[in-house]
């Protein structure tokens, strides 16, 4: 066996020890064109905290993606912000050929489609639209396939709002952790919609009560803590996160705590919010004025304490995405078109920029570990 032999054997076996894997940023945009490029995968790397264009797709005006359990398959709210249409598609990645292949799309049943989500089976797919409020179930096949909607349910209901809330406006739909029950905030109606999940019927979604949430607050994003006995809501009209004891589909709120800082009294744009994997912090993303991230320390009991702000160095932050080691957050900057990564430091919960990339009107990241 010659030296280079040698060197390769060593070299493989030193990846292998090492637990090497490679970590991906997936993005959408608001292209406006079925002919440009809609989403696209980056590299990121984990030392540096920089972005490397991997691959990309045409895809149209995708606002939010979400990936099956294993990352072999990527669905998105398509045909967003496009005047009776609305879809949800499907694509194959394979990170080995560096490619993204489509498999099929199906109507969302309504305009807007904002939010979609896997079961933790994989064999699920729900999604939220916005304008034409409602929820649509579908099969997912092995091969990824969007199977048509078995269930589908619309909203009429407003709120006290007349501006944002004459009608209901679903934004989020997240299956609770062990995939039992489904959570809906309604930020037109000011509920949080909640739906038991039996895999054994034909109709999985089982109504039960909505939970109120404070008048005027706009429900809009909805996490679990890492360890399941919390969940957090962020208020998009409010500007608030509500804490929630959580336990087999109930929720039992003990906190609502301001994103913002003292001195914003009005016109408030909370979007998203997230738990680091170790469960020790929180962030949640405001636009408008303020175009930042809300920092909180989380206590033992679930309740949040701010312990500072961090601008997202864009304009309209509108999702984010933590990445599995819990060291780097993406914020994706939809108005002035750029991903931001930050080293987010373990010990105190403070966010460092280590990159930026442009990404023409980026809606929507995740990231995947493989």
């Amino acid at each position: 066996m010659n030296s280079k032999s040698c060197l390769i054997i060593l070299i493989l076996l030193f990846l292998s020890y090492t637990g090497y894997s490679q970590t991906y940023a997936f993005f959408g945009s608001y292209n406006h064109d079925k002919n440009k490029e809609g989403m696209y995968v980056y590299e990121l790397d984990t030392v540096k905290g920089s972005l490397k264009k991997f691959t990309s797709a045409k895809i149209h005006n995708p606002s939010y993606l979400t990936l099956s359990p294993a990352g072999n398959f990527i669905y998105a709210c398509t045909d967003t912000k496009t005047p009776n249409a609305g879809s949800v598609s499907s694509f194959v990645f394979n990170p080995e050929k560096k490619t993204i292949t489509f498999v099929n799309s199906q109507s969302s049943r309504g305009e807007n489609p904002v939010y979609c989500a896997v079961h933790p089976s994989g064999n699920w797919l729900i999604n939220g639209n916005y304008t034409e409020s409602g929820i649509s179930l579908c099969p997912l096949n092995i091969n990824g396939n969007i199977e048509p909607p078995v269930q589908f349910l619309r909203y009429f209901e407003g709120s006290i709002n007349p501006d944002r809330q004459a009608n209901s406006h679903i934004h989020s739909t997240v299956f609770s952790p062990d995939g039992k029950f489904v959570f809906v905030p309604d930020l037109g109606s000011d509920k949080i919609r909640r739906y038991e999940f039996d895999t054994l019927t034909k109709q999985p979604l089982l109504e039960i009560a909505p939970l109120k949430t404070t008048p005027g607050s706009g429900p809009r994003h909805f996490t679990f803590h890492p360890n399941g006995k919390y969940a957090y809501c962020i208020g998009e009209l409010s500007g608030t996160v509500t804490v929630y004891q959580y336990s087999n589909g109930e929720l039992k709120p003990v906190q609502e705590i301001a994103t913002h800082e003292d001195s914003i009294t009005e016109a408030f744009e909370s979007s998203d919010v997230h738990c680091t994997p170790d469960g020790r912090f929180l962030y949640a993303t405001n636009r408008g004025a303020e175009n930042n991230i809300a920092i909180f320390s989380i206590r033992e009991n679930g309740t949040l304490q701010n312990i500072g702000y961090q601008s997202t160095l864009g304009k309209h932050p509108r999702t984010f995405a933590i990445d599995s080691s819990g060291n780097f957050l993406i914020a994706t900057n939809v108005n002035s078109s750029s991903a931001v990564v930050f080293r987010i430091n373990k010990t105190t919960g403070q966010l460092t920029k280590t990159s930026e990339t442009t990404i023409e009107h980026v809606s929507c990241v995740k990231i995947k570990n493989y």
